[in-house]
């Protein structure tokens, strides 16, 4: 029997060798009437200002209020599209210890209910241990975003609490993850 090879599937910074790629993505979350990224919105039409404000922030240079040093990374299909992104927060604020944590991620709607949004949610918290040294990471999602609650849950997330939001009102659940693989946290596509 032969083995029948899928998609190449690769965490990476963003760069300039998705940009054709990365206008379409814009334009279907726009379409979607959602954001792909709510903290640069004004920069997403021009991809070279988008990418040096990413690489700052990664970096702690100029960071606006409220908001902490983090790493933007895009799950990359075959070297040609991005079906994901995700941030890695590298410290955690009482603000991001309530709502946020430190990992976020979206994935591109064309793309969802594919195994992009697990398999995102590992590599990040493998980063998370690698890059950062972090022993365990901080993940949330609205309560009633079931699907998110079941990416997180499968990355070996154990729910803590509930919050209230202070910027939806909405209610918040509030997970856990050990940055140390075992058998049940590791996720294959």
């Amino acid at each position: 029997m032969q083995d029948c090879p899928g998609p190449s599937l690769t965490l990476q910074l963003p760069s300039l060798a998705l940009e054709e790629d990365f206008y379409r993505m814009v334009r279907e979350y726009r379409k979607a009437g959602e954001s792909y990224d709510t903290l640069l919105e004004p920069l997403l039409d021009h991809l070279p200002t988008y990418l040096r404000r990413v690489d700052q922030i990664a970096r702690g240079i100029s960071l606006p209020v409220g908001i902490v040093q983090q790493t933007l990374f895009w799950l990359v299909r075959d070297d040609k599209s991005i079906v994901a992104m995700g941030r890695l927060r590298h410290y955690l604020t009482p603000a991001l210890e309530k709502e946020g944590g430190h990992i976020g991620y979206t994935v591109r709607p064309s793309e969802r209910r594919k195994g992009y949004g697990t398999l995102l949610c590992a590599l990040l918290i493998q980063e998370a241990r690698n890059r950062l040294g972090l022993s365990r990471v901080l993940i949330t999602c609205d309560s009633d975003n079931i699907g998110s609650a079941r990416i997180i849950q499968k990355n070996g997330g154990c729910f803590e609490n509930e919050v209230i939001s202070d910027w939806s009102g909405k209610p918040v659940s509030r997970f856990w993850v050990s940055t140390t693989p075992t058998p049940s946290t590791i996720y294959r596509l």
